[in-house]
């Protein structure tokens, strides 16, 4: 049974539209029409498995993966497919941006840095992070994102909030791909991993993966790590999801099972079990110890 595309206009102006998009697509593949209109600026936040796009106005395709991201200049309307052969449901979210928005935003008359990163937007230089390899969105930008998903007010304060976290997310990128600079300027391995793994230690990532990005052997990966931090790449991924769940533990707003998935925990028993172990106590007995 072919189920009906889920298209929800998160929010309208005359400068910003966002779009959530949830296509249950047929028993086989999911897909959906995306479309760019002339001179905007796109960010679409890739938010489910092996999503594939084509571009009605080229020959060109691409292959993306969970939690990955673009921004992407379009001078004129283009139209793209996407689609998904994964079980899970075709999903993203759209912020499409107009050219005058983000030209008034950067000034980029202001100063020469303001005017470069103008220039790489409009080149489409924020596609990919590494080599064809699109950047992740980070913790703090999934945070944002259910922030923008989540807001109920309406009116001039849904607009200010709107564009604030708008401009955060922009600042994130900019800093991202800037850090991505730094790192290969100093082609410290170690300290690109850390990076990596800071930024993804919500997702199942190995040194395998890690390897795949920057282009190392996983062994070399986990050697160079180890080397400088003294631990494991495993370790230190269960040392940040812990401290990240302490944090959240104190939010009592926020469910026990939500906190495991935030923290990149599938099942709720293998997150009490290693919380327990970090820190003496189950999850609900800090929580309701405080």
């Amino acid at each position: 049974m072919k189920n009906h595309p889920k298209s929800e206009i998160v929010f309208k102006s005359e400068d910003i539209e966002i779009v959530m998009q949830e296509d249950k697509g047929s028993d086989f593949f999911s897909k959906s029409q995306l479309v760019e209109r002339k001179s905007s600026f796109n960010i679409l936040f890739l938010l489910s498995s092996d999503i594939h796009l084509k571009a009605y106005d080229c020959s060109n395709q691409y292959s993306f993966q969970k939690n990955q991201y673009i921004l992407h200049y379009s001078s004129q309307e283009n139209q793209s497919e996407l689609w998904s052969e994964s079980d899970e449901n075709l999903k993203y979210l759209q912020i499409q941006l107009k050219y005058r928005y983000v030209f008034n935003l950067i000034n980029p008359k202001n100063n020469k840095e303001s005017s470069e990163i103008l220039k790489d937007m409009t080149h489409n230089n924020f596609i990919f992070l590494r080599k064809t390899i699109p950047p992740t969105i980070t913790v703090e930008m999934h945070m944002i994102i259910k922030e923008i998903l989540s807001y109920q007010k309406k009116g001039v304060i849904q607009k200010l909030f709107i564009e604030a976290k708008v401009i955060k997310l922009l600042i994130l990128i900019f800093e991202q791909f800037n850090e991505k600079n730094r790192l290969e300027s100093t082609s410290d391995i170690p300290e690109m991993i850390k990076k990596f793994i800071d930024e993804n230690y919500h997702r199942n990532i190995k040194a395998e993966e890690i390897g795949k990005l920057i282009g190392i052997n996983q062994n070399l990966i986990r050697k160079e790590f180890k080397s400088k931090y003294q631990m494991t790449i495993t370790h230190y991924i269960a040392e940040l999801r812990m401290l990240k769940a302490k944090k959240l533990i104190a939010n009592k707003e926020i469910m026990i099972k939500e906190i495991a998935i935030e923290c990149g925990y599938e099942y709720i028993q293998n997150f009490t079990r290693a919380f327990k172990k970090k820190f003496g106590v189950s999850p609900e007995h800090l929580r309701n110890n405080k």
